[in-house]
C-alpha cells in the first residue's frame, strides 16, 4: 500500500450511520437512509481484508487473535445493550412482549438474528417497531463474515501467498455474491436482505478497494473529484430509494460504489469526513447504532412515532446513550480486555456472555415470566394470542389451493372467501350457523379475492418462491364454480391496504401493493376505478351462480390493540382505542360505492360491521377495556363473536343444506 493510504474510515461511518439514524426515525429527506448500512458493509470489508493480508504478509496473522479483536469491539456493547433491555422489560414489557425480547436477545448474542429475523418475515410477523434488536441483523452478517473471511484468505496465501491471488478471489467472490443478490432480490427480496450470500459482496467491495490500493495514486484534485463523486453517489441513493424498494441487488451498487470511491480517495483532512462533527460521530458510530433502535422502538411504544418533539428528543437520547456507551464501555473494556492473556480474555468474557444468555434463556421458557405486571394489563396483552385456533394449518400463505378446513361439521354450507380477515373471522360466521354451520374456509395471506388481480412486483419480490396469489384467487374461482348453486359465498377482504398501504406502518408507502392493468406509482384515480370495477366484476361473476355477501371492510385501527391498550394501563391511562368513523370512511368510501354498486348489479348482500363495530362517531377497537382485536386490523377470537348477530342473516336465508 503507498505511504499515505489513510482514507477517513471514521468520519465516512459518522455519515453512515447519521443517514440510518434519520431514516430510521423517519425525518423526512431520507427514505433510503437504510443505505447507510451498505456503507458501513463496505467500511468492514476493507478494514478486515486489510487487517488479515497485512497479517499474512509480516507472518503475524493469527486466526484467534483476529476473532478476539473482533470480540473486543463488538461484544461488550452488544451484551450491555442486551441486559439493559432485559432489566427494564422486565419492568414494563407483558409475557409475550418479553418472551420475543429474549428469544431476539438469544439470536443477537448468537450472531444468527438476520436468520431469526428473515424467518419472521411473513404476513403475520410482529411490526419491525414492536423488535427491539431488529438492527442486530447487520451485526450477525458481520459476524459472520468475519467468521469466514480469515479462513479463506488465509487458505489462499497458503495456496497462492500474494495480493494478487487475494485479489482475483475477492473479485470472484464478490462478484458471485453480487450476482446471487440480483437474483435473491427477484425472487425473495426479504432472502436477499438478511442472508450473508446476498450481503457478502458489499463487504468484498471495500475488501477490492483495500487490494487495489496500490493503484490509486490520485493527486489531490483528482482526489477531490472522485470522493465528491462518491458523496453524491451514497447521497443520491439515500434521496432516490425508499424502504419499499427491493434491497439490495443491482440497486445497491450505486451506494457500494460511491463508498468505494470514497475509500478509494483516502482524503484524510476532507471538510466532508474530517470535520470535528464527523469524526465525533464516527468514533461513536457502533454506541450510535446499537442505541438508536430501541430508541424507535420507544416510540411506538409510547405511541408517538410522528410527533416532532418527541423524535428529536429521541434522538438527542440516542446520542447520549451512544456517547455513554463508548465512553463507559466500549473504550474502557476494549483497553481491559486487551491487557489480558488470551485465555483469560475467553473465560472473562464467556462467562459473562453465557450468563446473559442462561438469563434470556430462562426468559424465554418461562414464556416471559407472568405476573410481573397488574392483572389487568396482562390480560389485555394476551389478547395478541386471540386469533383463529388453526390459523396455521388453516390460513394458506403459500401454494395455490386452499386446505378447506371445515367449521362445524363436514357438510359444506358456506364458502368463506378472501383474505386474512376471513381467517379472523370464520369462527364467528361458523358460530353464527350452531353446531352444523359447514362454514368452509378459503383464506390466504396478503391476498384479496379479486378476479384479474395481481400482486405488485415489489412486493411479490418480498415473498418467497411459493407465493401465487393470483393462482389462488383462479383455483378459488374455479372450485367456486364447480360447487352446487345452493351455497353461498361470503367474501371479505382489507381492500384499502392494497390500494394505499397498510395504515399500521410507520413509512407508509403511497405505492399500490397490487394492480390491474398496469402497476400504478400511486393510487390515483384511474387505480382506484379499476380496482372498484374489478370488485364489481368479481361479486357478479360469483353472483351468477348463488347468493354473495359481501362484507363491509373491517375497521383497521392503525395500531397494536393489546399491546397499545396495555400500556395504556400500565401508566393509568383508562381510555379504549378507537378511530375517528369519519376517517374510516375516508379511507374506505370507495369500496362501499363498489360494493353498492355490485348489490344493485347484481343483487348481493352487504353485510355491514361497522354497525356493530363503532357508534356516530368512533370505531372501537376495544370496548370497556377489552381488546376486539388481536392487532391493528384482525379482529380477535372475543372481538369477531360482536358479528356472530350480522353473520346470522347467511342461515337464516338458507333453504337446503348442501352436501359436500
Amino acid at each position: 500500500m503507498p505511504t499515505g493510504f489513510r482514507p477517513d474510515i471514521n468520519g465516512l461511518r459518522a455519515w453512515a450511520v447519521m443517514a440510518v439514524i434519520l431514516y430510521h426515525f423517519d425525518v423526512p429527506g431520507f427514505s433510503g437512509g437504510f443505505v447507510g448500512v451498505d456503507v458501513f458493509f463496505v467500511i468492514s470489508g476493507f478494514l478486515m481484508t486489510s487487517i488479515v493480508v497485512k497479517g499474512l504478509e509480516t507472518g503475524a496473522f493469527s486466526v484467534l487473535s483476529f476473532y478476539a479483536a473482533r470480540v473486543r469491539r463488538i461484544v461488550p456493547a452488544l451484551l450491555v445493550l442486551c441486559v439493559v433491555l432485559l432489566v427494564v422489560g422486565y419492568f414494563v414489557l407483558s409475557p409475550l412482549d418479553y418472551k420475543q425480547l429474549a428469544t431476539h436477545a438469544i439470536s443477537a448474542l448468537g450472531f444468527f438474528s438476520n436468520i431469526k429475523f428473515w424467518s419472521e418475515a411473513g404476513y403475520f410477523d410482529v411490526a419491525s417497531h414492536e423488535k427491539w434488536l431488529l438492527h442486530t441483523w447487520s451485526l450477525s452478517v458481520e459476524w459472520q463474515f468475519y467468521l469466514l473471511l480469515p479462513l479463506l484468505l488465509a487458505a489462499v496465501w497458503r495456496l497462492w501467498p500474494g495480493r494478487r491471488a487475494q485479489l482475483i478471489f475477492v473479485l470472484f467472490g464478490g462478484a458471485i455474491s453480487f450476482c446471487a443478490s440480483v437474483l435473491m432480490t427477484t425472487q425473495s427480496s426479504s432472502s436477499a436482505f438478511y442472508l450473508l450470500p446476498a450481503r457478502a459482496w458489499e463487504m468484498l467491495a471495500g475488501g477490492a478497494v483495500f487490494l487495489l490500493a496500490r493503484r490509486f495514486g490520485f493527486g489531490l484534485p483528482a482526489k477531490m473529484v472522485v470522493e465528491a463523486l462518491g458523496f453524491v453517489m451514497i447521497f443520491v441513493s439515500i434521496l432516490l430509494f425508499e424502504w419499499s424498494t427491493p434491497w439490495p441487488g443491482w440497486r445497491a451498487a450505486l451506494p457500494v460504489i460511491g463508498a468505494m470511491m470514497v475509500l478509494a480517495a483516502h482524503r484524510d483532512r476532507s471538510r466532508l469526513t474530517g470535520n470535528r462533527i464527523a469524526q465525533w460521530v464516527g468514533d461513536r458510530s457502533y454506541s450510535l447504532y446499537l442505541w438508536h433502535w430501541p430508541m424507535v422502538v420507544v416510540l411506538a411504544f409510547v405511541d408517538q412515532p410522528k410527533n416532532t418533539m418527541v423524535i428529536a428528543a429521541g434522538i438527542l437520547l440516542t446520542f447520549i446513550m451512544g456517547h455513554v456507551s463508548c465512553r463507559w464501555v466500549e473504550l474502557p473494556v476494549r483497553r481491559y480486555l486487551g491487557s489480558l492473556p488470551p485465555l483469560r480474555l475467553w473465560i472473562r468474557v464467556g462467562a459473562v456472555f453465557c450468563t446473559v444468555l442462561m438469563a434470556a434463556f430462562a426468559v424465554r421458557l418461562s414464556n416471559g415470566i407472568e405476573g410481573r405486571l397488574l392483572p389487568e394489563v396482562e390480560r389485555v396483552a394476551v389478547a395478541s394470542g386471540s386469533v383463529n385456533p388453526r390459523r396455521d394449518a388453516c390460513h394458506a400463505a403459500r401454494g395455490i389451493e386452499s386446505p378447506s378446513c371445515v367449521w362445524g361439521g363436514d357438510t359444506w354450507r358456506v364458502i368463506a372467501l378472501g383474505d386474512s380477515h376471513v381467517s379472523a373471522t370464520v369462527t364467528a360466521i361458523a358460530e353464527s350457523g350452531g353446531a352444523n354451520a359447514g362454514t368452509v374456509q378459503w383464506s390466504y395471506s396478503g391476498c384479496p379475492y379479486v378476479r384479474g388481480l395481481s400482486i405488485s412486483p415489489e412486493v411479490m419480490a418480498r415473498e418467497r418462491g411459493d407465493y401465487f396469489c393470483r393462482e389462488f384467487v383462479s383455483w378459488a374461482s374455479d372450485r367456486l364454480g364447480s360447487l352446487p348453486s345452493g351455497v353461498p359465498v361470503v367474501i371479505a377482504n382489507r381492500y384499502a391496504a392494497y390500494a394505499f398501504g397498510a395504515n399500521e406502518d410507520v413509512k407508509l408507502s403511497s405505492k399500490p401493493l397490487v394492480y390491474f392493468s398496469q402497476p400504478y406509482a400511486t393510487p390515483e384515480d384511474k387505480f382506484v376505478n379499476e380496482f372498484k370495477e374489478a370488485i364489481v366484476k368479481t361479486a357478479c361473476h360469483a353472483a351468477s351462480r348463488r347468493k354473495v355477501y359481501l362484507v363491509r371492510p373491517i375497521p383497521e385501527m392503525g395500531l397494536d390493540v393489546p399491546k397499545v391498550l396495555s400500556r395504556r394501563l400500565a401508566f393509568g391511562y383508562r381510555e379504549d382505542v378507537s378511530i375517528a368513523k369519519a376517517d374510516y370512511l375516508a379511507r374506505n368510501r370507495w369500496v362501499w360505492e363498489a360494493q353498492d354498486e355490485a348489490a344493485k348489479k347484481c343483487g348481493v348482500t352487504i353485510l355491514d360491521p361497522t354497525e356493530y363495530l363503532c357508534d356516530a362517531e368512533r370505531c372501537f377497537g376495544s370496548r370497556n377495556l377489552q381488546p376486539l382485536y388481536s392487532d391493528d386490523d384482525h379482529l380477535s377470537e372475543v372481538g369477531n363473536k360482536v358479528l356472530v348477530p350480522m353473520f346470522r342473516r347467511i342461515y337464516a336465508e338458507m333453504t337446503d343444506p348442501i352436501h359436500r
